[in-house]
């Protein structure tokens, strides 16, 4: 039978422990009020950071793209904003088209190919038209993985019978390829079988609402400016923010996206237009080398796929290495008018196409 001096010891260590919960709940309180303060404005504002990014994000997305049950979602045919025009089928405006009769060349791909950051007449795609004299498709789409890109490509490719198509990635792009949604946008995603692909999640499922997408962390601590703002200093509010649901191990992309070629060569042979798979660079590979070393080891592997499949391959590393100052060839994340001019440049000899 326990005694008062028995229980003694065990109510001090809850009294104790009550304590420390209470004093590091009144010190996160002091700190978050504090932070809020030095601010001032956020003292008398307490949003829930995450919804209100996603909301934003969702509210952007809306108007510039319109959902798709096989791709997620496309470039909307109409939107004309900042100097973003989008044309028939989603694809981005690349200037007056050569009345040649000649067919076009299709450029797909995700951000990079798009051109973000960047106004309609400095993407890659419009410099490749102007360089070559032929018409180019701009069909890019920002924050497609390379699952995407490649059933894109599929999708346009009839509609247009290119005589080529330059099909260009990022690294990225491979891990992009082991989600079933990115950026709150449900995507298709491709399961291994056998020695092929089955494709899933299609017909994709339209957008969730913002609310609908935050966890029970992010319901309650969203509310912090103090977790914010300790975040924001360590370079992780991208997956805080971001809404992305894993299907895939990590690393299962790079199997994925080398399968994924074989699509294309596929297309190549029933086409008969030549497709060149080229690879572009994320500007954190000019700024951190292991960061750069492990995404050129994923894109050496993914163009030797994609020539062990028969598609044509360029990397442009060395190209945007050799100059002076790689970084200076991007905005913030994307091509900058002189980094787009250099990477058309690349395509066009690769095409050989240069001067025609």
């Amino acid at each position: 039978m326990n005694t008062p001096d028995a229980q003694r010891p065990r109510s001090e260590l809850f009294r104790r422990i009550a304590l420390v919960l209470v004093s590091l709940v009144v010190g996160l309180g002091l700190l978050e009020l504090g932070l809020r303060a030095s601010t001032w404005s956020w003292l008398f504002a307490w949003p829930n950071f995450v919804l209100d990014a996603r909301k934003v994000l969702a509210d952007r997305d809306s108007g510039r793209t319109v959902h798709d049950e096989r791709l997620g979602y496309v470039p909307r045919a109409g939107y004309a904003t900042a100097g973003i025009p989008i044309e028939e089928n989603g694809l981005r405006r690349t200037g007056p088209a050569p009345a040649d009769g000649r067919a076009p060349i299709l450029a797909v791909g995700d951000s990079f190919t798009f051109g973000e950051e960047v106004g309609d007449g400095e993407t890659w795609p419009a410099d490749l038209q102007r360089l070559t004299g032929r018409r180019v498709l701009n069909g890019g789409v920002s924050g497609y993985g390379f699952d995407q890109i490649v059933l894109r490509t599929e999708a346009l490719a009839p509609l247009y019978r290119p005589e080529a198509i330059v099909v260009a990635f990022i690294a990225d792009d491979i891990r992009r390829t082991e989600m079933r949604r990115l950026w709150s946008a449900d995507k298709p995603y491709f399961e291994p079988e056998g020695d092929g692909l089955s494709l899933r999640n299609v017909p994709v499922p339209p957008r969730a609402p913002a609310l609908d997408t935050l966890t029970f962390w992010q319901k309650t601590l969203g509310y912090s400016f103090a977790f914010d703002f300790i975040l924001r200093r360590l370079d992780q509010l991208h997956d805080w923010y971001g809404d992305h649901i894993r299907v895939h191990p990590r690393g299962t992309g790079e199997r994925l996206s080398c399968l994924l070629t074989a699509r294309l060569a596929e297309l190549q042979k029933s086409g008969g237009a030549k497709i060149l798979l080229v690879a572009e660079y994320d500007p954190v590979v000019w700024d951190d080398p292991s960061f750069a070393a492990e995404q050129r080891r994923m894109t050496r592997d993914l163009l030797a796929c994609g020539k062990k499949n028969g598609l044509a391959t360029l990397d442009s590393y060395e190209a945007l290495a050799a100059t002076p100052r790689p970084r200076d060839l991007y905005v913030l994340w994307h091509m900058n008018a002189a980094g787009n001019a250099l990477i058309a440049r690349l395509i066009a000899d690769a095409l050989g196409l240069k001067g025609y």
